[in-house]
């Protein structure tokens, strides 16, 4: 597929000059219009033939509690495209005014499908955005399933979403407006082979699997592609989120000989793990740690201290990613310095997932006959191919229907070099599953 958003930008491809990129972040927070766009869209109303109405979008995410790394860049995303569209969003020869409304989950569950009917029911939202793990975005897709609501969501587990929320193998598809797009088992795997491969090991596998929506899918799907490619996965059973002692699960590992480890903990819960497997002489035996949910984020090592120097995790994106977002004309590098420019943080993989969930919400928008549609939209979602930040994402092709998959690349988190602004890098290690992808490293052992 020949696209301009294929090509990796190497300095900002938009109208937006680097002072703009700067006060990005600071043009307001909290999912509402900035009061410019907001008179804008005042004066446009009152000229004859000014605007069609307004376009309400919902985006819910998790800004705080345990998931909170996962919501840290929301903030800028929905900023920066409040900036650039500057709060108009062209349909079919139309004008629309544009309202963003970001919420916060404070990753809760309960609080996610409150939020959700909040939006449908008393906002009156056009569609719903949501993204970060089941405990968001399988609520939230819920209630709008439960309301006739047009929902988009990205970074959960495909077969966490579909599956977790009742489809069946095999069987038609329970849904008819709740459509996602994200990485599932398949993707996890030829990750996870392809990077585990770089190195020599034994080829023993120890899991840490949660019971929840996440560790109960990647058990049931991902271990056996583990064990088809030769890895020997040694399973203690599922434990509790929150769960205090892992002296079990730690002592299983030693005497089974385990090398590499893996698993959905949450990141709070990894951390207890991977301090107490060094208290009890697990850790100097590892060559490979790579968790799912733990790892995505600075703010992860960095809690770790020495612990989380080479720990490996996927890239759902990365400045290595070279796609250009089509709603804000940045990608890749110019994306990730934008963000550092305007926060002072470190660029995160998420700021490339949820401006990609933006990209693709906004193209179903545009392609359907009426945006004020809701079965439009939805019929729009269910038949969209648009190329993302993250990579195209293509409905039709599947895996079943209401799905499509995004890649996720090998990288792993190594020491800055002297001199360089933050202190940890994450570069990329393997591209199986998106060979456009640049490989920017060599995988080293844990210890």
């Amino acid at each position: 597929m020949k696209d301009k958003t294929l090509i990796q930008d190497a300095a900002p491809t938009s109208d937006l000059s680097r002072r703009e990129f700067v006060t990005a972040a600071g043009v307001g927070l909290g999912g509402v219009l900035l009061p410019a766009f907001a008179k804008t869209a005042e004066a446009a109303q009152s000229a004859p033939g000014g605007t069609a109405g307004t376009l309400k979008v919902g985006f819910i995410s998790p800004l705080t509690g345990p998931l909170a790394g996962f919501g840290e860049t929301d903030p800028f995303v929905l900023d920066l495209v409040r900036k650039k569209t500057n709060g108009r969003i062209e349909i079919g020869g139309k004008s629309y005014a544009l309202e963003i409304l970001g919420r916060d989950t404070q990753s809760d569950p309960s609080r996610a499908t409150q939020l959700a009917k909040d939006l449908i029911n008393n906002h009156k939202i056009d569609l719903m955005l949501t993204t970060s793990t089941p405990e968001v975005v399988n609520p939230v897709a819920d209630a709008c399933e439960a309301s006739g609501m047009p929902c988009l969501s990205t970074v959960d587990p495909w077969e966490s979403w579909y599956f977790g929320r009742g489809g069946k193998p095999g069987q038609p598809s329970p849904f008819h407006w709740t459509y996602h797009f994200s990485f599932g088992t398949e993707q996890f795997a030829k990750m996870y082979v392809a990077t585990w491969n770089l190195i020599p090991t034994n080829k023993k596998v120890g899991v840490l699997y949660p019971n929840d929506a996440d560790g109960n899918a990647l058990r049931a799907h991902l271990i056996p592609e583990l064990t088809k490619a030769g890895f020997t996965v040694i399973d203690p059973g599922a434990y509790q989120d929150g769960t205090t002692d892992y002296s079990s699960q730690i002592a299983r590992f030693k005497s089974s000989g385990v090398q590499i480890i893996t698993g959905a903990p949450l990141p709070n819960d990894f951390i207890v793990f991977l301090r107490q497997a060094a208290q009890q002489g697990l850790t100097h035996r590892l060559k490979i740690v790579m968790p799912a949910k733990f790892g995505l984020f600075p703010s992860d090592i960095e809690a770790l201290g020495a612990l989380g120097y080479r720990v490996a995790s996927g890239a759902y994106w990365s400045p290595a990613f070279p796609y250009v977002s089509p709603v804000v004309g940045l990608g890749g590098r110019a994306l990730a310095d934008a963000y550092e420019k305007a926060t002072g943080k470190q660029w995160t993989q998420q700021i490339g997932a949820s401006l990609a969930l933006i990209d693709a919400g906004f193209a179903a928008l545009k392609s359907s006959a009426d945006p004020k549609d809701k079965a439009a939209v939805a019929k729009a979602l269910s038949v969209l191919d648009v190329v993302t930040t993250v990579g195209r994402i293509n409905f039709p092709k599947g895996p079943v229907p209401n799905v499509a998959t995004a890649p996720i690349i090998g990288s792993q988190w190594v020491k800055s070099k002297p001199g360089s602004r933050f202190k940890l890098t994450f570069p990329t290690v393997e591209h199986a599953d998106d060979p456009r992808v640049v490989i920017q490293a060599k995988l080293l052992p844990y210890a």
